[in-house]
């Protein structure tokens, strides 16, 4: 079938009748829902985030979807389409945020995804397949040491011994799971093969569209992520008698880690092969007094690459460095773990397409661009054609309370995502659940 034959259905444009102020109301709406005094804040798994999840399902009720949670804790909107036997066409993001976060990073996939579900029943227009907007388990970091938790168990690569991670009370994510109403030993229930194809609206995050001047970005990948905790440990002395030779110091072989990730950073950076970028975001000592010596230091590490064999390659160059810095000082290297990692996610070229000229029946500027930032669709890319759009961060700010987008982008994104749908919905392509197929255009990064 050539690509004009596979639109010959396609329902005209109406989508210049977004809703932008319903859309603006609940982004608002939602964001209230914070810890007092520290907006914004719905960090998953505590009273607030669930107090969040109420507000939508409600919402999603008042829009005529069916609610419900999946055996991983996802919240679920579903729409029937015309035609039962199909597959489900996805929206997603979260609803959970970082500490101190913003209004917008998830809120606004997850709402964009509820406005187009309104824009269809406004405008009386029953798509083929079913349609389902998808609020996912802790996409943030957790105090779990895991994020994009929901995304994982739908596309089955949330395991046993990350079930059993623990927080710092001891609390393992199982459990944490469970009290959000999931079903942890069930979690083969979550995992779907009926998605025809799954879009996700989200912030940038970054300064490319802003400083361009362009509305909106076409996601070509989504990098892979490496979290890696490395853990010293030497003796506690006294930091006015011990001299330097006999010190057992773990926050020297710390330093030349951080210092290391810095370095190799860089390099890899500079090979012009892709996106890489890494840090060293946690730095932990004890006994952490000025007239100690550090008898235990832990650092977590994060390298994100759009290629997966510079994950590889990043975590091996760690752990000869790490031996050796702790050979250095003196000290042991008690831990070195890959805590998680997710691998690249190219998107898929038949829905970038969509995306493209569905960007051009609105005459919506636009930029291919790679995500830096790890996102849920990187796991559905796993099991369904995915693909992401962003639209602009004013001055690239996130995870702070700072975080703007202003109205009109929002409903720029949502208008955008209500337009593919419906192209992707006449595409007899997705008639049917296939494995994804990637290639999408040149990244911009």
């Amino acid at each position: 079938m050539d690509q004009d034959s596979s639109q010959r259905k396609l329902p005209p444009s109406q989508n210049r009748s977004v809703d932008a102020d319903r859309l603006w109301q609940d982004l608002m709406a939602l964001g209230t829902i914070t810890d007092p005094g520290r907006p914004y804040t719905r960090r998953c798994f505590t009273h607030r985030f669930v107090e969040g999840r109420r507000w939508l399902a409600n919402r999603f009720s008042e829009a005529g979807l069916a609610v419900r949670l999946d055996t991983g804790a996802n919240m679920i909107g579903r729409m029937q389409g015309r035609d039962p036997s199909l597959p489900a066409l996805l929206i997603g993001s979260h609803s959970d945020t970082v500490p101190s976060g913003g209004r917008f990073d998830g809120m606004l996939g997850v709402l964009a995804g509820l406005e187009v579900i309104r824009m269809l029943r406004d405008r009386g227009i029953v798509p083929r397949h079913p349609i389902e907007i998808v609020d996912f388990l802790g996409e943030e970091p957790s105090d779990y040491g895991l994020s994009c938790i929901g995304s994982r168990a739908m596309s089955g690569l949330l395991n046993d011994p990350m079930l059993d991670f623990k927080n710092a009370s001891g609390e393992t994510l199982a459990a944490a799971m469970a009290r959000m109403g999931a079903e942890p030993s069930a979690l083969a229930g979550a995992r779907r093969s009926d998605i025809a194809a799954y879009l996700e609206l989200h912030i940038e995050q970054g300064r490319v569209l802003e400083s361009g001047g362009t509305n909106v970005g076409l996601v070509t990948g989504i990098v892979g992520i490496a979290r890696i905790e490395i853990e010293f440990t030497g003796a506690a002395d006294h930091a006015g008698t011990t001299p330097f030779h006999l010190r057992r110091d773990t926050l020297i072989a710390a330093s030349e880690i951080v210092t290391a990730v810095r370095r190799i950073g860089e390099s890899y950076a500079v090979r012009n092969e892709g996106y890489f970028i890494a840090t060293t975001g946690c730095l932990d000592i004890e006994p952490n007094a000025s007239n100690v010596v550090p008898a235990r230091a832990r650092l977590v590490v994060e390298g994100r690459a759009e290629n997966g064999s510079w994950l590889s390659e990043f975590t091996d160059e760690l752990d000869a460095l790490s031996r050796s810095a702790a050979k250095a000082a003196n000290v042991e290297r008690s831990a070195f773990r890959l805590i998680s990692l997710s691998e690249p996610a190219p998107c898929d070229a038949r829905v970038h397409r969509h995306l493209v000229a569905a960007a051009a029946e609105l005459e919506l500027s636009t930029a291919d661009m790679a995500s830096g930032a790890g996102h849920d669709a990187a796991f559905m890319a796993q099991i369904a054609p995915a693909a992401m759009v962003f639209v602009p961060s004013r001055d690239g700010r996130s995870h702070c309370p700072e975080e703007w987008t202003a109205a009109e982008d929002c409903s720029n994104g949502a208008a955008l995502l209500f337009e593919a749908l419906l192209r992707i919905d006449a595409d007899d392509a997705f008639l049917q659940c296939a494995r994804p197929v990637t290639g999408a255009r040149g990244v911009t990064s």
